[in-house]
């Protein structure tokens, strides 16, 4: 990996870490002092995964974790590029006073949770900006789709991301401009053959069974995380029950007038009441979308605001928002933000731009999800056929660090919360 021969390189070069006597920590810094955000998740998840236990400084210096003062984990911590502070049991003391004095909470990590990407075979022509923080970040990953979904016991997981699939069953309308594409064609030979082997009429009537297995994962503990058109294209399906929003797309049927007033919301997870755009011709799946990218009433990308919430009394938004950024710019997908008149009474709005929800939280049954609008934290507007993002040029991206945040979330010691 890249963070390996840039380690190995300092590490010629003779660069050597502090020794401070007494030191029990390790401080990692996730202000501006810090040199790697991204991958100073990954040196704590790694940390995790060795058995040890950590911390999450909720508030404190934009959300810093200590560590056990190792010397693998210092390694570890060159390897990454990641900066670290030895800390003596009298530096401990100074934090554990800081963080209990004011709106801090430090939050114990007891164990790396196991994470999946819900990921198509031939999902090349666009980017995960998850897959991508995951790997630069040097997070062990599995990938799943809609055989393992239907089949597989999703309990193994504590976490599972969706990006931007379409469980409608409209292929997110890219017939509109890409009708001749291979990878679009084989996208659908793909997903029609799946539909045959487990028995379903057609492709929309899968992405539906696969939706409510993603539904009942959540209702039973699980931790969802999803990104740009699977935030909103997986609550149509569940809201969509008997209807079909996508006859044009499966059958060629025309699509029924009155879908929108005969949608349940009773099942979606945080809309409702939403209007489904069932015209074929326009490339929008409702009006949950607010910026509305692939049409010609396409508002402006502007900058969204963090939430700060209470460490103490609101862990968990607390947690999803840690950053060292409060205002970032957005970024389009083809779903961008989400309409606030279209959430549930209960949902948590972590993030705003202007009246728009950019990054919302809610708990379902055991389990949370959690949804973030847009593609790519660093491409304002990622088109198909464009180049990879590479990370190693945004090491300290704010935005990247909200998808980052979500990762650890598992990893939290379960407790009663508030929120």
């Amino acid at each position: 990996m890249r963070w390996v021969l840039g380690v190995v390189a300092a590490l010629a070069a003779g660069a050597s870490l502090p020794v401070v006597a007494g030191a029990q920590w390790l401080l990692v810094p996730m202000d501006r002092m810090q040199e790697n955000h991204l991958r100073a998740y990954g040196l704590t998840y790694w940390t995790l995964q060795q058995g040890n236990k950590a911390e999450w400084l909720l508030n404190y210096r934009s959300g810093s974790f200590l560590l056990p003062d190792r010397a693998d984990i210092r390694r570890e911590a060159a390897f990454r590029g990641v900066s670290i502070q030895p800390v003596d049991a009298a530096g401990e003391a100074q934090i554990r006073a800081i963080v209990a004095d004011g709106n801090m909470e430090a939050v114990p990590l007891e164990k790396a949770p196991k994470v999946a990407v819900y990921t198509p075979p031939n999902s090349t022509p666009w980017d995960d900006a998850v897959t991508m923080a995951l790997e630069y970040a040097g997070i062990d990953y599995e990938t799943l789709w809609d055989p393992e979904v239907l089949d597989a016991d999703l309990s193994q997981y504590e976490w599972i991301h969706l990006h931007h699939e379409d469980f409608t069953g409209q292929y997110s309308k890219f017939y509109l401009t890409y009708a001749g594409a291979p990878w679009l064609q084989e996208e659908v030979a793909r997903n029609q053959e799946v539909a045959r082997s487990h028995g379903f009429a057609n492709v929309p009537e899968l992405k539906k069974a696969v939706a409510l297995r993603i539904h009942d994962y959540i209702e039973a503990g699980g931790f969802l995380f999803a990104m740009c058109s699977a935030t909103e294209t997986l609550e149509l399906a569940l809201a969509a029950g008997a209807v079909d929003i996508a006859a044009a797309y499966s059958d060629g049927t025309p699509p029924d007038p009155d879908a929108s007033a005969k949608m349940d919301w009773g099942r979606a997870l945080a809309f409702q009441g939403a209007d489904v755009q069932i015209a074929p011709s326009v490339n929008a799946f409702s009006d949950i979308d607010a910026h509305q990218v692939n049409t010609a009433w396409r508002k402006d990308l502007g900058a969204f605001t963090l939430f700060n919430f209470s460490a103490k009394f609101d862990p968990v938004p607390a947690m999803l928002t840690q950053d060292h950024e409060a205002v970032i710019p957005d970024f389009y997908g083809l779903t961008t933000s989400f309409r606030e008149d279209r959430l549930k009474p209960g949902t948590v709005v972590l993030a705003r731009e202007g009246t728009w929800a950019k990054y919302i939280h809610g708990n379902f049954g055991e389990g949370t999800w959690t949804f973030f609008g847009g593609h790519d934290p660093e491409d304002p507007e990622h088109q198909i056929g464009d180049p990879q993002t590479d990370l190693a040029l945004h090491p300290n991206s704010p935005g990247y660090r909200l998808i980052l945040n979500n990762v650890l979330f598992p990893a939290a010691k379960k407790k009663k919360l508030k929120t």
